[in-house]
């Protein structure tokens, strides 16, 4: 076979994290052994009956058995916009503020391309999702890291960046609730973002993938709520965790019209849009009863309290996460992420994300999804404890 070499552009790309993730774990399965996998960000519920149904029924339209607009069909964007209204009370242009995403993670990807040039800097979150980077590398751009720790509550301290980077910096990436951490944003942090981010012309990229999933009866903030928020930047949004879509790959970005439009020629040379049928489920979704989605949250903080009592009632202290769906977890003196990360694999046969996966800043702890039946999680968070010599 003829080897090609690969463009400059490919080997920029980081490697992907979850991918090897998924291939480390799986000897074990191919083993036979009983694996509990809490390292996942799969949602493990089905989507909505309804919303199937919608899809089934609208797989017999010959229209959908056609190229989409480019751009969507305007009743998604209706549904969208309407979502955001009732929701958050935002109010949003259909055609000019709103692009349709083949889910949330290309938007993510794709804005960097968009929006940054060589020598320039995008400010990402430490921990954060670790396909900012890809983007950014796509762009041939580079990363500047804003520490998230608890002491600073998982937000970043805008006046810890240096003058030399915001000089450069053109595209900050904010994820909340927070993806490993599950931090949450205040209204206060927000309106101090907006103020940064007009000071220094960086464009705000709101990752609003688990917007509906805050715990203890409070509901998270979307950025976009902020006064000013959309002269600075965008919100993007999925289906995956609010309606349990993540195969479908449908989601969005909202807000300043400047970078929609980047987006949405962006993407006017990568695709044809997504197929009607997704779409038309997707509008039933946003425009359906909500009681799926609360439930949903339920269902989550129900295995959070049984997951977390567990560490607790053996002296291991770990703060109960306020929103997502997955919890920080501190790893226990004498480790690294990476080393409790193979010993629970190894032992345990838990699986579990290291937190330095994330960023630098995630040594020291491993990422949990509640993504398994309770009574999983709670023989999950034994199994991890049994391993460990408290005294």
């Amino acid at each position: 076979m003829k080897r090609f070499e690969y463009s400059d552009t490919l080997l920029r790309l980081p490697e992907q994290f979850f991918a090897k993730l998924v291939d480390k774990i799986q000897p074990y399965y191919a083993a036979g052994y009983d694996m509990i996998n809490l390292g996942q960000g799969n949602p493990d519920q089905p989507a909505p009956e309804h919303v199937v149904e919608a899809l089934q029924q609208a797989s017999e339209n010959p229209l959908y058995h056609k190229y989409a607009p480019f751009r969507g069909y305007p009743f998604l964007k209706k549904a969208i916009v309407d979502y955001y209204k009732r929701e958050y009370d935002v109010d949003l242009d259909p055609e000019n503020e709103v692009a349709v995403l083949f889910g949330a993670k290309t938007g993510l990807v794709e804005v960097s391309q968009c929006l940054l040039n060589p020598d320039e800097y995008a400010l990402v979150p430490d921990p954060g999702y670790p396909d900012y980077e890809s983007g950014i590398a796509l762009a041939g751009a580079a990363s500047y890291k804003m520490p998230l720790n608890r002491a600073n509550e998982y937000r970043p301290v805008y006046s810890n960046i240096p003058e030399n980077v915001l000089n450069k910096a053109k595209l900050m990436f904010l994820n909340y609730p927070n993806n490993p951490t599950a931090g949450i944003a205040t209204p206060e942090f927000f309106t101090e973002t907006v103020e940064f981010a007009d000071e220094h012309n960086v464009c705000v990229v709101h990752d609003f993938a688990y917007g509906t999933i805050g715990f203890d009866g409070k509901k998270p903030h979307s950025f976009l709520q902020t006064k000013g928020a959309k002269e600075v930047g965008i919100e993007v949004y999925t289906l995956s965790k609010t309606f349990n879509m993540a195969g479908w790959r449908i989601g969005f970005a909202l807000g300043n019209a400047e970078v929609i439009n980047a987006i949405n020629l962006l993407q006017d040379h990568y695709y044809c849009s997504i197929y009607g049928g997704i779409q038309e489920a997707a509008a039933a979704a946003l425009n359906g009863s909500q009681q799926c989605v609360s439930d949903l949250v339920d269902l989550y903080e129900d295995r959070r309290n049984a997951f977390i009592s567990k560490f607790n009632e053996h002296g291991w202290k770990v703060e109960s996460p306020k929103g997502s769906f997955f919890a920080w977890i501190p790893v226990p003196e004498g480790y690294t992420s990476e080393s409790f990360t193979e010993m629970l694999l190894e032992e345990a046969h838990v699986i579990v994300a290291p937190g330095n996966g994330f960023g630098e800043n995630g040594e020291g702890y491993v990422r949990v999804g509640l993504l398994c039946d309770k009574e999983r999680l709670i023989e999950g968070a034994e199994r991890m404890v049994a391993q460990i010599n408290l005294s």
